[in-house]
């Protein structure tokens, strides 16, 4: 085997190993997205159960994302609300405006993630340009940044504890 296949088969190992932790980024960016629709929705939707509130939202994150709801009552409530759903997109821009970033990289690695394993999510770009909430001017993070940002975001809305500094070897404070 030569050094160029040896450095090649190598980058193809670290990207499949990312690909995963990528995902997860995206994913914490979605729940980020989910309860802030769902806070919003409840505001809104007073005379409605908190079910029909985690649905909509659950809805619209999924058609944002272009995911597949885990629970069927989710896909019919969606299917039953199309037109609910797609008026809560058309508001996404204006009533989500902070998210924006970061549903911008989210939607960005996501795609690049899923074209490292053959599936085409173009779409979920698209339409979330129609929407206003693609940043286009925005540069593309490097993967590492992506997953910082995402966790410190993930830290400030109380979804996982906040990084702490690394204290040098031999400066243990115990």
């Amino acid at each position: 085997m030569n050094s160029t296949t040896e450095n090649r088969q190598e980058e193809e190992r670290i990207d499949s190993r990312i690909i995963p932790v990528m995902r997860e980024a995206v994913f914490m960016v979605q729940m980020i997205l989910f309860r802030t629709l769902k806070n919003n929705i409840s505001c809104r939707y007073q005379d409605w159960t908190g079910e029909q509130h985690t649905r909509l939202a659950g809805a619209v994150v999924n058609n944002l994302f272009g995911s597949h709801p885990s629970d069927p009552a989710v896909a019919d409530f969606a299917r039953q609300n199309r037109e609910l759903v797609e008026e809560e997109l058309r508001g996404l821009a204006g009533r989500c405006s902070h998210l924006a970033p970061h549903l911008t990289d989210a939607l960005r690695m996501q795609t690049i993630c899923d074209n490292q394993e053959g599936i085409h999510s173009i779409p979920s770009l698209l339409m979330a340009r129609a929407l206003g909430i693609l940043q286009e001017e925005r540069p593309l993070p490097l993967p590492s940044t992506f997953m910082t940002t995402v966790r410190q975001l993930a830290a400030e809305h109380g979804l996982v504890e906040p990084m702490q500094p690394a204290v040098a070897p031999g400066n243990d404070p115990s």
